[in-house]
């Protein structure tokens, strides 16, 4: 990474989403009719919901038929049996649970609630829900590679969406998946600035590529879901977002 100062760019009119959507010509078309582009080391951050509905990986809930583990565990979260259903589909295991939410660990293995399944924003029919896509890194080396080719630029892709953390309140961004951005930076061996080695220190560089979209996409109506920063200087990175993933062995929380 490198350089002072950031630009965020917001890129407005991308249309609704629909399943086999070009979703990288969309990006284009609503960068060119801004009167944008991308330029070298630009990161391109897109919200996971348009590259699930690109993917085809929405669900109806009237077809789902829940499982008798997923009625218990329903009637224990006070949840939607289907929605249970859906959220056992697509966990490696559920961890905690309560009245209105369950805490999963995705087949991703990422951590959150409800194994990411979502209605918000997804479509005016209440019965369908949105899932996350099944390789999120795939599919933003995908947006990586038509991209840069489409500005001729080696550009970062981020696909984020917004998840709770422990002990905090309240929603940030988080990246399920990159393409040509170091995603987790390890700082040890620095010094700080008084001079003393740091020993432990790691960066979570697209997390916080993600956060830095969040604050112009919005969680509500806002339909900016794609958003360009400018001045990091990525593009060129071979991590994916699994570094970011912290091994059970470390895990204090479970």
């Amino acid at each position: 990474m490198a350089g002072n100062s950031l630009e965020l760019h917001s890129v407005a009119g991308i249309p609704l989403v629909q399943s086999g959507d070009n979703l990288a010509m969309l990006i284009c078309a609503a960068l060119e009719a801004a009167g944008l582009s991308l330029r070298e080391g630009d990161v391109v951050v897109v919200a996971q919901k348009l590259v699930s509905k690109a993917e085809g990986r929405t669900r109806r809930l009237s077809e789902v038929s829940p499982s008798a583990k997923a009625c218990e565990l329903a009637s224990a979260a006070d949840k939607d049996p289907a929605i249970v259903q859906l959220i056992l589909d697509e966990s490696r295991s559920v961890l905690r649970h309560r009245p209105g939410v369950i805490i999963a660990e995705h087949n991703l293995g990422i951590v959150l609630a409800n194994a990411g399944i979502d209605r918000s924003n997804v479509s005016e029919d209440s019965d369908i829900v949105l899932l996350f896509p099944e390789d999120p890194d795939a599919s933003a080396a995908a947006l990586k590679s038509q991209l840069g080719s489409h500005f001729n630029a080696q550009v970062g892709v981020v696909i984020a969406d917004s998840v709770g953390r422990a002990w905090r309140m309240g929603t940030t961004g988080m990246a399920i998946g990159c393409a040509g951005v170091q995603a987790l930076a390890n700082l040890r061996g620095r010094r700080d600035m008084f001079g003393r080695e740091l020993e432990v220190s790691e960066h979570a560089v697209a997390d916080s590529i993600a956060s830095a979209a969040e604050l112009l996409m919005g969680e509500a109506d806002e339909a900016t879901p794609v958003v360009v920063i400018r001045g990091l200087d990525e593009g060129q990175s071979t991590q994916n977002s699994a570094v970011l993933l912290r091994p059970a062995a470390d895990d204090m929380f479970r």
